[in-house]
């Protein structure tokens, strides 16, 4: 698997290895950054809106002030109504009521944590991993750090044997009080438990949760006192995997979103209840909070800068969302970029630019990686996520998100060490395993043999070249290195 450097070195050899010091450094290239390329942000879209919102007297004004608490009122229709037709398999409801401007998923995770939860009462934040390591401080900064859980995840999803197992260990301890926050009730509870999870194209691994598997998720969260924080930030990012053998020359024009899963809070809407008259019922009147929310965000959609987002839940949880502190000092946060959305949405621009701009772009950077893949790193590293579909099986005939997920085939490697060396030797940035373990129970579910790349950063070209520079550097590792490798770039470096 390695090359062996030869005992006796040419003299033009010597003359190459004298002009590679010499050589100027390989520029930088990031395979870790999960961001939108530039060339995928709608500027000129978002100029046009902008400019109409302006001009606009009828809303002007508003979008400028303090907004009121559940957030600018025509995104919200637009956004119910919208969702209402996406999700229309699973007679999604055009409710308002059901939803929740936010200033994006992680501000909004913060938000429920404050509303919905308390360290006195609730027993643990369980996230399935390998998890979106950032979740992990805003969880530690509500008051859970030591109560964050991990739970293994297999290729439809979470492991849910392994979360019942986790409840019940915590069912003969009851609370020694209710909770810390009396202030909450009528419009707002306290949850048992928090089970937070990415159901579609989840990061890193890339996989979607299957039909059963999110039944039987919601099933549990009900018997269990569970809220489901879903970060449903792909779910609009989804395209068909095109054939092995597809002809990448040519890129497609438009991309339609295929036909959606339902959504965990289509699911909890879906099931019928079998716990009405129960405790938890009497306890909040005729208040239904749910079980499972949908945690949206347009950061992937239009752009992170905006920091605007939804939630959808039940009227009351929604409406008890609302009721934060934090919203309520001065309504609901992203007011003038959600009124811009807003006007994005009624023009159909957003729209187009999914299906014209970014899922086209993302089907092809996800492909050239894949390729890529296939071509330098199969002998190395094992594909978890995101493969062809071929004729003779369509397993994984859709795909989404910005990232794929891999293994590596030699038990004695580090994907740790992989990449301080690939940083070193060859200027490449890639997220170790070990980024999103979770924090506090890295024990549970350990990642150092596997590593994430993302397709979404870089320009198609630099997406191969990456590739290949990791592949010299697993083809070249049992070599010698000259000096010691520098440690890794921080996480937040690069995001």
């Amino acid at each position: 698997m390695s090359i062996q450097p030869s005992k006796t070195v040419p003299l033009a050899g010597l003359a190459a290895s004298d002009a590679a010091k010499d050589a100027p450094p390989k520029p930088l290239i990031n395979l870790l950054r999960g961001w939108p390329a530039p060339s995928l942000l709608p500027i000129a879209q978002l100029q046009t809106a902008t400019a109409a919102l302006l001009t606009d007297s009828s809303i002007v004004v508003g979008s400028l002030q303090y907004g009121p608490d559940p957030g600018f009122q025509p995104l919200r229709e637009q956004l119910a109504s919208y969702l209402s037709r996406t999700f229309a398999a699973y007679d999604a409801p055009n409710d308002l009521e059901r939803i929740c401007i936010t200033g994006g998923a992680s501000q909004n995770a913060a938000c429920v944590l404050q509303s919905f939860t308390d360290p006195s009462y609730t027993v643990c934040i369980w996230m399935s991993a390998p998890c979106y390591f950032l979740m992990c401080p805003i969880f530690e900064d509500a008051g859970f750090a030591g109560q964050l859980r991990a739970v293994p995840e297999d290729v439809q999803g979470t492991d849910l044997e392994a979360l019942e197992r986790g409840f019940r260990e915590f069912e003969t301890s009851p609370p020694s009080r209710p909770t810390f926050k009396p202030n909450l009730a009528p419009q707002r509870k306290v949850y048992r438990h928090i089970v937070y999870v990415v159901p579609t194209s989840s990061n890193p691994s890339g996989v979607t949760m299957t039909v059963a598997r999110r039944e039987q998720l919601v099933r549990l969260a009900r018997k269990y006192d569970a809220l489901v924080i879903a970060d449903d930030v792909y779910d609009f990012l989804q395209w068909d995997v095109p054939q092995a053998d597809a002809n990448l020359t040519e890129k497609q024009s438009s991309v339609a979103l295929p036909p959606p899963l339902p959504r965990l809070v289509d699911v909890d809407r879906m099931l019928p209840r079998d716990d009405e008259g129960s405790e938890q019922s009497d306890i909040h009147g005729s208040r239904h909070f749910g079980n499972a929310i949908s945690n949206g965000s347009f950061s992937k959609i239009v752009a992170p800068g905006l920091r605007t987002g939804w939630v959808e839940a039940t009227p009351a949880f929604s409406y008890g969302l609302a009721q934060t502190g934090s919203t309520k000092s001065g309504g609901a946060p992203s007011q003038f970029s959600a009124a811009t959305i807003s006007v994005l949405m009624r023009t159909g621009e957003l729209d187009r630019s999914l299906q014209e701009v970014v899922r086209p772009a993302l089907q092809r950077r996800h492909c050239l990686l894949i390729r890529a893949y296939e071509k330098y790193l199969s002998p190395f590293l094992e594909l978890k996520s995101g493969n062809f579909s071929t004729r003779e099986s369509k397993l994984q005939a859709t795909y989404g998100g910005y990232f794929v997920w891999l293994k590596l085939r030699r038990a004695d490697l580090s994907a740790t060490a992989i990449a301080k060396r690939a940083l070193a030797k060859e200027n490449l940035v890639i997220a170790a395993g070990p980024l999103f373990e979770v924090k506090g129970d890295e024990s549970s579910a350990r990642f150092d043999d596997h590593i994430r790349l993302c397709f979404s950063w870089e320009d198609e070209a630099k997406i191969e070249e990456g590739v290949e520079r990791l592949a010299r550097v697993l083809r070249n590792w049992d070599e010698t290195l000259s000096e010691a490798d520098p440690a890794p770039a921080g996480a937040g470096d690069f995001k």
